[in-house]
């Protein structure tokens, strides 16, 4: 009996630390972009501003979150408290799905 609360002690561990994270959402992403003010210097879909153009190919999960957490140039730093990690891969989901600008706009070529 005492082995059998040992496996189960194991099983209930491993399940714990084997628990995949859920996928980021873009959907929340969209709007946390939107919630926390990110849009006004990167623009509604990222496409840069005051601030550097972020989509449609925005930086790494791991790089994207230490640059919100450690900015430069005048971004203001966004604490854990502010954004979660998860929050921030939500951000660059939504980013992700932003599609490429079109490469050739046959009315503002004369």
């Amino acid at each position: 009996m005492k082995h059998l609360w040992v496996v189960l002690a194991i099983a209930a561990a491993l399940s714990d630390s084997s628990r995949a994270q859920e996928a980021p959402n873009a959907e929340n992403g969209k709007r946390l972009f939107l919630k926390n003010g990110c849009y006004e210097c990167h623009g509604t879909v990222g496409q840069g501003g005051t601030g550097p153009r972020l989509a449609p190919r925005p930086l790494a999960a791991p790089a994207l979150t230490a640059y919100v957490r450690k900015p430069a140039n005048g971004m203001p730093p966004y604490s854990a408290k502010v954004m979660t990690d998860s929050e921030v891969a939500d951000i660059r989901a939504y980013l992700a799905t932003i599609p490429e600008p079109p490469k050739n706009l046959p009315l503002l070529n004369p």
